[in-house]
């Protein structure tokens, strides 16, 4: 049952997003109506999505979370013009259910796009052609389609996958014997009966789809070099395809001019790279003191559980994206531990740690459950969150973005609640806070900042559940919420601020509502004498023109003398700073040459870009 007009505005009204309902005010069928209808038609499991013509977003409400009714002037040729692209623009005729109604005494278009059927997938405009016209539904956006897009929306059918491609220059020597044997050791030890065991290399590599055959030759495929090749092979085909761990004295990127990081580099087929790189976490983390009641003996143990360490680790070396040249991060703050894999979620943002998996990699994947380091029946994440809980931990957060192409893990190193977060959150109001709220607010004294998406993962409730309590702590005068529709986060407000510090941690943002924007519009105005004066001499005159690889350079050794926001770039370049993060600071991140300071949260009110570490000559 098509759902009334009324209810469609009383949700927008209620939530800061939505992934399932589009207002627009909708003059004409334009190529962003079509774009929604598109991503609607085509997201898994969204079960299609409403257009609400005629409504728009109330310009003069100060917190942006309103909607007016507008109306539309000409209702039937809108439908009329609809229904027409829906049949001529795409691939294939998409059918909406439309319904004239009237809201406010004004006319509206209600219009539910339905989830398409499996087999007619991808849906796409014709004129872009796939995968870019392939739209899909990422929070309330529309997001241009990807390669890694078309595993998920081409579903059971058959699509070769790129961990099943075959690269020129390589050959059967590119196979490590030691790797292939590894293997067969863990394979044998999770089932000593398997019948793989018995064939010869040859076979079984084919078998697990890292050798196909070439006319008369045998040749790797992507998933075979990963999983088994040699040194030499892995650094010439895949020279930033790694996993580093990242120690940062503090709780933010550089905090210490003078001591800014340790790294650790582990370049190893993927069997061997998971465990090190387990290794080197479960070693290097910070240890808790324990004494059991009754015993005398002291026990020390990670400040995460090992388990979570490991199913962190290998949720990101089985679904990161090997089409992006980008090597795995693990990050330990004094305060959490990030685990960033280039390549977003291919599975809904909601539905991460539902039951079913969907992967980009089905061929390592397999193999990681063969030898029983990985699930492929999406429990990762799900057992991560309820590990925390079960450590009384707080949950961790995930998110997945397109722009930059990244996924990120976030676990805090705190348990909840302890003695000094009660007496902490008591002091910030006198109104009862539910569990869920409480949590959030750790969040935002640990992090900064807090949004939808984070406190969804936090607190395992959905947009609505997360809308309410955040704006009733915003209306506490908690927090102060900042942006607006999928770009609207918090951050910590005046009653926050004046509350006593009882914990260790403080927050990382000080200034309440009326400070900040001062603060925004002194770090956006650097001086330009405080450079090196070789940076000094390259800033590029005014009204010039540099060539694009000439500003790229200058803002990576920019970004690498320290990191900068993109306000302050701007203002060094001369340029205006929403084309300089579209054309420029964007693209360097989603390649892997520039990263946030603040990875865990895109939209921080203190992000930072920074310049990734070369690598270092062998």
């Amino acid at each position: 049952m098509t759902r009334s007009a009324e209810d469609l505005l009383q949700e927008l009204a209620a939530v800061d997003e939505s992934h399932r309902i589009e207002a627009k005010r909708a003059s004409q069928i334009d190529r962003s109506t079509m774009e929604t209808v598109v991503a609607f038609s085509n997201e898994p499991g969204l079960g299609g999505g409403y257009l609400l013509l005629g409504v728009e977003r109330d310009p003069d409400d100060l917190f942006g979370g309103s909607y007016r009714v507008v109306g539309v002037a000409d209702p039937d040729k809108l439908q009329s013009d609809l229904a027409s692209q829906c049949a001529s623009m795409l691939n294939r005729p998409v059918r909406p259910r439309l319904s004239v109604e009237t809201l406010r005494g004004k006319t509206v278009l209600v219009v539910f796009v339905p989830e398409a059927a499996a087999a007619e997938k991808p849906i796409y405009l014709s004129k872009l052609g796939l995968p870019r016209g392939a739209f899909r539904r990422v929070g309330s956006t529309d997001q241009e389609g990807s390669e890694d897009d078309l595993v998920a929306l081409y579903a059971g059918q058959q699509v070769e996958t790129f961990d099943g491609a075959v690269l020129h220059d390589t050959d059967l020597s590119d196979i490590d014997p030691a790797a292939v044997q590894e293997y067969r050791r863990l394979r044998q030890r999770a089932n000593a009966s398997a019948e793989e065991l018995t064939w010869d290399d040859e076979a079984l590599l084919r078998s697990l789809g890292a050798l196909v055959r070439q006319g008369s030759e045998l040749r790797p495929t992507v998933a075979g070099l990963l999983l088994f090749g040699t040194a030499q092979a892995l650094r010439r085909c895949f020279p930033m395809m790694r996993i580093d761990y990242i120690r940062v004295p503090g709780r933010q990127w550089v905090e210490d001019p003078n001591h800014r990081f340790d790294t650790l580099e582990i370049r190893a087929p993927l069997l061997t790279a998971i465990r090190r790189a387990e290794g080197a976490v479960r070693d290097e983390l910070m240890q808790s003191f324990s004494l059991p009641e009754g015993s005398l003996v002291r026990e020390d143990e990670p400040a995460l559980p090992l388990r979570v360490i490991r199913e962190a680790i290998v949720n990101a070396v089985m679904h990161r994206s090997y089409r992006i040249h980008g090597a795995i991060q693990i990050i330990r703050y004094a305060n959490r531990l990030e685990v960033r894999n280039p390549g977003h979620s291919i599975k809904a943002e909601e539905q991460l740690g539902e039951p079913g998996s969907q992967t980009r990699n089905p061929r390592i994947a397999a193999v990681l459950h063969e030898v029983n380091v990985a699930e492929t029946k999406g429990s990762g994440i799900r057992a991560m969150r309820e590990l925390m809980q079960a450590h009384d931990l707080l949950p961790p957060t995930f998110e997945s973005s397109r722009r930059p192409d990244q996924f990120v893990a976030t676990f805090l190193f705190h348990h909840f609640l302890e003695q000094d977060d009660l007496s902490w959150l008591r002091a910030l109001t006198a109104e009862s806070l539910s569990d869920e709220e409480a949590r959030a607010l750790v969040v935002v004294r640990e992090l900064g900042a807090i949004d939808n998406a984070a406190y969804r993962n936090v607190n395992r409730t959905d947009t609505l559940n997360a809308s309410v309590h955040l704006r009733r702590l915003r209306d506490l005068g908690l927090l102060v919420m900042k942006g607006s529709g999928s770009s609207t986060y918090y951050v910590p407000g005046a009653n926050f601020e004046r509350a006593p510090q009882t914990h260790q941690v403080q927050p990382q943002t000080h200034q309440v509502e009326p400070q900040t924007h001062q603060v925004e519009a002194q770090t956006h105005q650097p001086a330009a004498a405080d450079l090196p004066e070789n940076l000094k001499r390259r800033l590029p005159a005014p009204r010039s023109r540099p060539a694009r690889d000439v500003l790229q350079q200058l803002l990576l050794d920019l970004c690498a003398w320290r990191p900068h926001s993109a306000g302050e770039l701007a203002a060094l370049l001369g340029r205006d700073r929403k084309h300089l993060v579209r054309e420029l600071l964007s693209p360097m991140v989603a390649e892997g040459l520039l990263a946030y300071t603040i990875p865990a949260m895109e939209r921080h009110p203190e992000q930072r870009y920074r310049t990734v570490a070369r690598e270092q000559n062998p």
